[in-house]
């Protein structure tokens, strides 16, 4: 038998195209009847997103751009005295420029007081206060190459000085994951392995310094990484 097919006269594609215009029209007719009803409450919410819009704009332009440019300017003499190794004075100031503690407290949400935690808890770190340190170190959170494990790298260097080793290795471990780096990395994974060797975990040291041997071949530390591989596998 021969398949029956269904064959359309040009009659059923004219009434097919009437019927979608059709409602098409209807579509668009009651859109039109919706924006008539509800036309002012539309211009209202139309007008309010335009002022957040503005606002948005406004502020960004005249309220925090001008403060993110204040902020790095007052923290300018910080940063230097900070560069001198005058810690005390970069944190608190003097009867003229601001201190690091001073830049947090009325510019913390700008990126210069943001890094301003970071000096902190680096000064603090010199001074030996290692509380203090770990307490701005942890609300640093910045985000760029060398700061942040620099930053992690500190904490672990604050919390080896108050005799929490274990602490101590997790956070170096942390920095040197932090970004593959021939500067801060190597470094970090060192101190992780002599940690690991105080707390006499041998295989632990063992991987940090076999790491360094392995992916940081142009590191300071490289130069004298087997004599620590010696060790951490004498020790197992």
């Amino acid at each position: 038998m021969q398949p029956i097919l269904q064959t359309f006269t040009s009659t059923d594609m004219e009434k097919q195209i009437e019927e979608k215009n059709t409602e098409m029209g209807n579509i668009i007719s009651r859109s039109e009847e919706f924006i008539q009803k509800n036309q002012k409450t539309l211009i209202i919410v139309v007008v309010a997103i335009l002022v957040v819009i503005l606002a948005i704009f406004g502020l960004r332009k005249w309220y925090f751009q001008p403060r993110e440019v204040r902020a790095a300017e007052e923290m300018f003499a910080a940063e230097q005295w900070f560069d001198q190794g005058d810690f005390d004075k970069a944190l608190n100031g003097d009867d003229t420029y601001r201190g690091f503690l001073s830049v947090i407290d009325s510019y913390g949400s700008t990126k210069a007081g943001r890094l301003a935690k970071y000096y902190a808890g680096a000064s603090y770190l010199h001074l030996g206060n290692f509380d203090q340190a770990i307490h701005w170190l942890k609300k640093y959170n910045g985000k760029d190459t060398f700061t942040r494990p620099l930053a992690e790298m500190m904490l672990a260097d604050a919390y080896m000085e108050k005799g929490e080793t274990a602490t101590a290795a997790k956070h170096y471990t942390a920095s040197a994951d932090m970004n593959a780096n021939y500067i801060t990395a190597p470094t970090a994974l060192f101190k992780a392995g002599m940690a690991y060797l105080k707390l006499e975990n041998s295989q632990k040291a063992l991987e940090c310094f076999q790491k360094i041997k392995t992916e940081y071949p142009e590191s300071t530390e490289w130069t004298e990484i087997d004599r620590y591989i010696a060790l951490a596998e004498a020790t197992k």
